[in-house]
C-alpha cells in the first residue's frame, strides 16, 4: 500500500458486485474510487428475460453509471481496461494513460465462447456478454419483422440462461407478428435445466411443448451454418437466426497479467474474493474463479457484491479480511416470457403467476438501490 493520503481503489467493470461497492463506499474516509468502464449503462441479468418479452422497457433494467458514480462521489472513466502493469500497479486501457492503483477489483463479465462450434463466430447471435446483447435482439426484431426475414430461430444452451431467453423471444414475436410464421427449437448437449430438479426440468418440458417448441437434448452443437445447425450425430437443423447462450470465456487479456487463473482462464481468488497471488487485486462476479466453484448466474455476482465491498474496505484500512461462503444452492425464478415464472431449489419446485410477482418485486427492489 501507497503512503499517507487517501488509498486509490480502483473498480475495472461495472457488474452487479460493483455497483454495490460503488454505494457501500460512498464517503468512506481515506479512500478514493474510480470506476473503470467501457459501457456507460449496465444491464441486470435477472431482468433482461423481461426486456426481451416486452415486460420490461430497457430503461428499467439498466444502471447508469455515470449517474451512479456521481451520486456516490466516485469518479468515472469510460474506457476499456486491457491489463495489468502490477510491477507499478496500473490499471491499462485502450487508448488513454494508464490508471493508478493501491488497490484494484475486477469485475468485467465474460466474453462469448463461440470458437467450440465450427461457424458460430459467423452465423451466430453470443448472448454473452448481456451488455452487447439487446443491441444485437433489436437488430433481430426487426429483420423478423420484415416479410423474408428469419422465421425459424434455434437457441443453443439448455440451462436457465437459454430457456429463458427462448420463451421470451417466443413470446415477443408473437405479440408482434403471426404466431404461425414462426417456428422455435431449443439445443443442448444434456437434459434441459440440468442443474434443477426433475420437477422442474417437467414442467419446462410441458410448456415447450404446449408452445410447439422442439427441444433437442442430449444432442451436441457441432457446426453452425447460414441455414441451419449441424448437429454431432449429423442431424441438420434448418435455422435462420441462432442464439448460443452456453459457456462464454475470460477476457483474453487476463492471461497477460500475471495473476492466476483457473484452467479456464477466469480470475482464481480466494474466499476473501482475493487474488491467490496478488493481495492488492480482487474479483467478482462471472469473471472470478470461487475456490468452491458455483455456477456462472448473476445472483452470486449481487450476493459477492456486499462481501467484496466490505473487504475492499478492511483491505484499505490493514484490518483481517472474512470469507465469504455463498450457499450452494440458490432460489432460481426461471420466467416462461410471460408473467408467469417457475421456483426452483434443490428438491423444490413451485410455480405460478405470483412467482413471476414475488421475481418483479425482488428484481425492482434491487434496482432500486442504484437508481
Amino acid at each position: 500500500m501507497s503512503g499517507p493520503g487517501p488509498k486509490d481503489v480502483v473498480l475495472v467493470g461495472g457488474g452487479h458486485a460493483h455497483v454495490h461497492v460503488l454505494r457501500a463506499l460512498r464517503a468512506e474516509p481515506g479512500v478514493r474510487v474510480t470506476l473503470v468502464t467501457r459501457d456507460l449503462v449496465t444491464p441486470y441479468s435477472g431482468m433482461l428475460p423481461g426486456v426481451i418479452a416486452g415486460l420490461y422497457a430497457p430503461v428499467q433494467a439498466h444502471i447508469d453509471l455515470a449517474h451512479l458514480a456521481v451520486a456516490t462521489g466516485a469518479q468515472l472513466l469510460h474506457a476499456e481496461a486491457i491489463g495489468l502493469d502490477r510491477a507499478n500497479k496500473r490499471v491499462m486501457v485502450a487508448d488513454g494513460a494508464p490508471i493508478p492503483y493501491d488497490v484494484a477489483s475486477i469485475n468485467v463479465g465474460i466474453a462469448p465462447a463461440l470458437a467450440p462450434i465450427a461457424g458460430a463466430a459467423e452465423h451466430a447471435i453470443a448472448v454473452k456478454p448481456i451488455g452487447s446483447f439487446l443491441d444485437k435482439f433489436d437488430i433481430l426484431l426487426a429483420r423478423a419483422g420484415r416479410p423474408y426475414g428469419p422465421r425459424r430461430i434455434v437457441v443453443i444452451g439448455g440451462g436457465a440462461g437459454g430457456v429463458e431467453l427462448l420463451l421470451s423471444i417466443r413470446s415477443r414475436l408473437m405479440a408482434q407478428a403471426c404466431a404461425t410464421a414462426f417456428s422455435f427449437a431449443l439445443i443442448t448437449d444434456g437434459e434441459i435445466l440440468a442443474t434443477h430438479n426433475p420437477r422442474v426440468r417437467a414442467a419446462f418440458r410441458q410448456i415447450f411443448a404446449a408452445r410447439n417448441i422442439v427441444t433437442y437434448e442430449h444432442a451436441r452443437a457441432r457446426a453452425i451454418t447460414a441455414d441451419g445447425v449441424e448437429l454431432q450425430n449429423g442431424e441438420i437443423i434448418a435455422a435462420d437466426a441462432v442464439l448460443v447462450t452456453t459457456d462464454a470465456a475470460a477476457p483474453s487479456w487476463f492471461s497477460s497479467t500475471g495473476l492466476a487463473l483457473n484452467v479456464e482462464g477466469f480470475l482464481a481468488v480466494n474466499a476473501m474474493l482475493q487474488s491467490a497471488n496478488d493481495p492488492d487485486v480482487f474479483a467478482a462476479g462471472d469473471c472470478a474463479a470461487l475456490p468452491s466453484p458455483r455456477e456462472k448466474a448473476g445472483v452470486y455476482a449481487v450476493r459477492a457484491g456486499p462481501a467484496l465491498a466490505a473487504n475492499l474496505r478492511r483491505h484499505v484500512h490493514g484490518e483481517p479480511l472474512q470469507a465469504w461462503r455463498p450457499q450452494r444452492r440458490h432460489l432460481a425464478l426461471i420466467s416462461t416470457g410471460e408473467r408467469y415464472a417457475i421456483g426452483s431449489r434443490g428438491v423444490f419446485k413451485v410455480e405460478g403467476a405470483w412467482v413471476w410477482t414475488l421475481k418483479d418485486w425482488i428484481d425492482r427492489r434491487w434496482m432500486q438501490q442504484y437508481r
